[in-house]
């Protein structure tokens, strides 16, 4: 597998995968969209299938690791060099800022709908206005559709929700053997991952909105925090750490538990 290789699958497929998912999460959020409020089952099964086109895509050209977790696992289990590790994750990182743009394109009008409605920017003056800025959350009324952010603010309890769903995620991967010659995924191995992904989304979700994947977080946010987005609120950086170190930690464990268990 060639560096040429590994840059136009991991960068083409991660954008992919972040292109639906994030549009699924702009759908259900962003007013004047035929989807508005369509549910988590929404955005779970939207995230899954944004897995499976962005692995069928990506699967045969670099492996469709579009995760620096499952990155770091397979190189940890054997199937990935470590040389080729940073082409991974700066592949994935760049993919994964390029769909981000492209979901903000695509719901160019709803966003800028979303953002001037004053139901949803609390728009106000004077002292109420003083007030509500003290109090205001970090997170900004659109950052959802980019970047994962927790229901309660618990950093212990938040980095253990991300790294157990990764472990989940990543073993699964791992299990079904279908990296072990560094040939990617095939196509039903695709689509058990994607089922996995919704599972995860359903059963483990709920706490932090399920990042499981680094770049699938910071590259959104970091796009979210240069988008010239009116009233966007702030990126929530206090937090973003947590989404980008508790899918590296599962996607270590995983790599080492497979080596111990099951290789």
């Amino acid at each position: 597998m060639s560096s040429s290789d590994i840059f136009i699958g991991e960068t083409i497929g991660t954008a992919v995968l972040i292109l639906l998912g994030g549009g699924v999460c702009a759908a259900v959020t962003l007013k004047r969209s035929k989807a508005q409020n369509a549910g988590w089952l929404a955005i779970t099964f939207g995230w899954g299938f944004a897995v499976l086109t962005g692995a069928y895509l990506a699967g045969g050209v670099s492996g469709a690791h579009l995760n620096p977790a499952v990155t770091i696992a397979l190189a940890i289990e054997g199937g990935t060099k470590w040389s080729d590790v940073p082409l991974y994750l700066g592949s994935q990182l760049l993919g994964a800022m390029i769909g981000a743009v492209l979901v903000w394109l695509t719901y160019y009008g709803q966003f800028r709908a979303h953002l001037t409605d004053p139901e949803i920017t609390g728009a106000q003056s004077g002292e109420e206005a003083m007030v509500d800025q003290a109090a205001a959350p970090k997170a900004g009324p659109v950052l959802g559709v980019f970047s994962t952010g927790p229901e309660i603010r618990n950093a212990v309890q938040n980095l253990a929700t991300e790294v157990i769903a990764t472990v989940v995620l990543v073993l699964a991967i791992l299990t079904q053997g279908l990296n072990n010659d560094g040939n990617g995924l095939g196509t039903l191995g695709a689509m058990v991952t994607a089922l996995v992904v919704v599972g995860i989304g359903l059963s483990l979700g709920g706490p932090t909105g399920y990042a499981i994947n680094p770049v699938r977080d910071l590259g959104p946010r970091i796009v979210h925090a240069l988008l010239p987005l009116p009233n966007k609120g702030g990126s929530d950086w206090g937090y973003a750490w947590i989404p980008v170190v508790g899918p590296l930690i599962g996607g270590a464990i995983a790599g080492g538990l497979y080596n111990v268990a099951f290789a």
